[in-house]
C-alpha cells in the first residue's frame, strides 16, 4: 500500500501541472470599482471616449423597444454613436436555445447593432459566453457582473470593475479574438 501511495503522489507531481493554468498578473495604472448603478455611467464614459476600438462580450445585452430610455439602450446606443464616429465596434453575445429569454434578447440586440455596422458574433450554442466584458482602445478593461439588462443595471446588486491596463487589455482582446473566431454571424 505504501508503494501505491508513492505512485500516486508521483503521477499526481507529474500530470498536476499539465492541468493547472498559470496565474496571469499584469501592471495596472488605475484600477476604479464600479458598483451597482455607477456602472451605466462610467461605461457610457468609456465608451464616449474610445478613439479606436471597442470589443465586447456579454452574457446578455436587452434592448426594450417600448422603454428606448432605460440604461441599457444608453449604453447599446453608446456602441452606435462610437461606430458611427468612425471607431470600430465588435460585440460577441450569448446564443444559446432559440426559445430561451436571453438568446431572444440577444439576438435582437445583435441584428440592431449589425443593421448600424457594429460588427457582431454569437457564441457556439453549445458554449455558455457567461462573461461581461469591454475591452477599450487596447488600454481600458471593464469587466464584472453587470450584464446589460434593466435589472442588472437598475435592481440588482452588481460589481465591476474598470483597469487601465495595456497588458491585461492586450491578453483579453486575443481571449476575444479567440471566442470570436468560433462564433457565428446574425442571419
Amino acid at each position: 500500500m505504501k508503494n501505491f501511495s508513492r505512485a500516486l503522489i508521483l503521477l499526481a507531481l507529474f500530470f498536476l501541472p499539465c492541468f493547472i493554468h498559470p496565474v496571469l498578473a499584469f501592471p495596472a495604472k488605475d484600477c476604479q470599482l464600479i458598483i451597482d448603478s455607477e456602472y451605466t455611467k462610467v461605461v457610457r464614459e468609456a465608451i464616449r471616449g474610445a478613439q479606436k476600438s471597442v470589443q465586447m462580450m456579454m452574457f446578455e445585452a436587452s434592448y426594450y423597444q417600448r422603454y428606448p430610455d432605460t440604461p441599457s439602450n444608453l449604453l447599446i446606443r453608446e456602441l452606435i454613436a462610437a461606430r458611427k464616429r468612425g471607431v470600430k465596434v465588435a460585440v460577441i453575445l450569448e446564443q444559446g436555445e432559440s426559445t430561451d429569454r436571453t438568446s431572444q434578447r440577444n439576438v435582437l440586440t445583435g441584428k440592431m447593432l449589425a443593421k448600424e455596422g457594429v460588427e457582431v458574433t454569437f457564441d457556439p450554442p453549445t458554449l455558455t459566453t457567461h462573461t461581461k466584458l469591454l475591452v477599450i482602445d487596447s488600454e481600458t478593461v471593464i469587466l464584472g457582473s453587470t450584464n446589460w439588462t434593466y435589472s442588472a443595471l437598475t435592481k440588482n446588486h452588481e460589481v465591476s470593475v474598470l483597469i487601465r491596463s495595456p497588458e491585461m487589455a492586450k491578453a483579453l482582446a486575443d481571449y476575444f479574438a479567440k471566442v470570436k473566431a468560433s462564433g457565428s454571424k446574425p442571419k
